[in-house]
């Protein structure tokens, strides 16, 4: 176990199609090739023996620096040996508009740098194709060597050769001062020919890219605290978003477990609606508007093809999200079995998505006038009565618990978000619907949620109806505008959940039985939660000290996971989690209102 390297030890970068996670030792551990979805041409993070990795560092012992260079997704690794010092600069080049196809060759390009004196460097690129399924064959291609299966191929190619052993390539070079290397590794369809890229080709994608990654940064209209963590995070949340369709994932990782040993460990590379809504909201509250705009697109092409069957999650294509079955021939992150591709809640109910769709379409028409398409109208009308017939049905909750349905507290809350946003929105553009359904389900939908879903013996809003059981999604009721933070029940909310679910400064879920087996960590998601209430209460010094503690579990380039032990600080879950850094951007842009609203009164 000792030979996985921690989950916060990664970094990421992607093209708009796919990511990969890089560790400080210059290893490419996790990537899936050509999409996010598709199976993984290196997965050494679930599988030390058989995943494979593509490794490139320094022999011997070194010492490691890394950063984003600039405001990008190229990443820069400085290994300091006694000897020498090496400098290692990986990205994948930037989506191209002129060239969208999924089918165009896909590449990882690496740069050796010699900095000081001389290096021995160590080569070793071991791909096991669909999650180390499908053997290979290794071959001297045209251009380089490449490893072949029956349907995909990877090629390498480089001026630093290798040599094809023990279903690998392999190299050793001595690299002095002034010398600079490129490595380009080319994924394609095995019919396809791969095009081997020269130097300066390489030099061009490397420009062409910190183009791409500084335009898109340049346009962040977030100017308040935090900023640089601000804006990591926005570049985090774009490297999730899949660029043929405008399709966003959750994470681009599958079962990173959130109990290290346990069994609660999920693939996380498919479109939730829930999350979709949300990071949404966070980047157009930046400045992000064209990814709202694709994203939408997305949407309506869904919402008119799928009619009243809207599912919780699909693939980034819109495609239904696949089954759930367990690969029993990996072994896991650190014996965290099983490893699942696909995901079993995908025909799930949870009737807060109706909620979560009205609430981003709303929102992204409200804050970027567009045409309206009569048929999305027609099916937003359709949700909004789904919502409104639907509400008072059990469901599986926002958590997905895997046991029975239960009248969750957060699904009702998402049911009256979208019946208001409905209401609003039609009101505002004189459009067509059942308003007077709508606003009197949505009168009902309050009063349920007040008189059932809050115990007054404990002070506090519940789970779900008729319970005694905290969770932290009760947070969202001040978030959603349902009531205000300092109304005495959301007020008392706060202060109960705080003290029964927070533990050194983090934030659990929910601390009762789920129906799994084993525990989960506190949730950077609800962390955050926490902070944008107390900011909205205004208690500032609160508030700001929670963010402070939340943003010391990022790693040294500004990376978050789903869950954080409280005991230990390890990060747990899939990573990077969109989930974890829509919650940062959010909290900052509270935490900047509040100082805004502090500084007028003083005025």
């Amino acid at each position: 176990m000792n030979r996985y390297r921690a989950i916060s030890d990664y970094a990421v970068i992607g093209n708009g199609h796919t990511a990969a996670l890089i560790s400080r030792r210059g290893a490419v551990d996790w990537c899936c090739l050509p999409r996010f979805d598709s199976g993984a041409v290196f997965c050494r993070l679930l599988d030390d023996e058989r995943g494979g990795f593509f490794e490139v560092a320094p022999t011997g012992d070194f010492r490691v620096t890394r950063r984003y260079i600039d405001t990008t997704n190229i990443l820069e690794t400085t290994f300091i040996t006694d000897r020498g010092t090496l400098r290692l600069t990986d990205f994948m080049p930037a989506p191209a508009d002129e060239n969208p196809s999924p089918r165009s060759p896909h590449s990882l390009l690496r740069r050796l740098e010699c900095l000081r004196d001389t290096v021995e460097v160590r080569i070793e690129c071991r791909p096991t194709f669909d999650f180390a399924r499908e053997p290979a064959d290794f071959l001297i291609g045209s251009e380089g060597v490449v490893a072949r299966t029956s349907s995909e191929q990877l090629e390498y190619c480089s001026t630093l050769s290798v040599i094809a052993r023990d279903k690998a390539f392999n190299g050793t070079h001595t690299l002095h001062e002034g010398d600079v290397h490129w490595i380009a590794l080319t994924y394609a369809p095995a019919a396809d020919a791969v095009p081997g890229l020269s130097a300066g080709e390489c030099d061009a994608e490397f420009d062409r890219t910190m183009l791409y990654w500084q335009h898109w940064a340049s346009q962040c209209e977030y100017d308040g605290p935090y900023r640089d963590l601000v804006l990591r995070s926005a570049l985090a949340l774009k490297l999730l978003i899949f660029a043929p369709s405008g399709g966003i994932i959750a994470a681009p990782t599958t079962s990173l477990p959130d109990e290290i040993g346990g069994e609660r460990n999920w693939d996380y590379r498919y479109t939730w609606l829930r999350d979709s809504g949300m990071l949404l909201d966070s980047l157009q509250q930046l400045g992000y508007h064209e990814e709202s705009k694709r994203f939408i697109d997305w949407l309506e092409r869904l919402c008119l093809q799928c009619q009243d069957d809207l599912r919780i999650m699909y693939r980034v294509d819109g495609e239904p999200a696949p089954d759930e079955r367990s690969l029993s021939h990996l072994s896991g992150y650190k014996e965290s079995r099983p490893v699942r591709i696909g995901n079993g809640a995908t025909d799930q109910r949870q009737i807060d998505v109706y909620g979560h769709v009205l609430d981003a379409v709303v929102l992204c028409f409200e804050r970027m006038p567009r045409p309206l398409n009569p048929d999305l109208w027609k099916f937003l009308c359709r949700l909004a009565d789904r919502a409104a017939s639907g509400w008072e049905e059990p469901d599986h909750g926002p958590w997905e618990i895997r046991g029975e349905a239960k009248h969750y507290l957060y699904s009702k809350l998402y049911c009256w978000v979208g019946l208001d946003r409905a209401i609003r929105f039609a009101e505002e553009r004189q459009l067509g619907g059942d308003l007077a359904k709508w606003k009197e389900q949505r009168a009902r939908l309050r009063h349920r949620i007040e008189s059932q879903g809050y115990d007054s013996q404990r002070g506090a809003f519940t789970q779900a109806f008729d319970t005694k059981l905290l969770d932290a999604t009760a947070l969202a009721l001040s978030l959603t505008e349902f009531l205000d933070a300092s109304d005495p029940r959301m007020a008392s909310t706060i202060k109960q959940i705080d003290a029964e679910l927070s533990r050194n400064g983090l934030l659990y879920r929910y601390r009762n039985d789920d129906g799994l087996p084993g525990r989960d960590a506190t949730f950077t998601l609800c962390g955050f939660w926490m902070v944008m209430n107390l900011a909205l209460a205004g208690k500032e010094e609160q508030a700001r000290r929670r963010f402070d503690r939340l943003c010391s579990f990022a790693n040294d380039v500004g990376l978050m996971s789903e869950q954080i032990d409280a005991d230990t600080g390890l990060s747990l879950g899939n990573f990077p989690q969109g989930f974890s850094h829509l919650g940062l951007i959010r909290a900052a842009l509270h935490l900047r209102d509040m100082n805004e609203q502090k500084n007028v009164h003083k005025e």
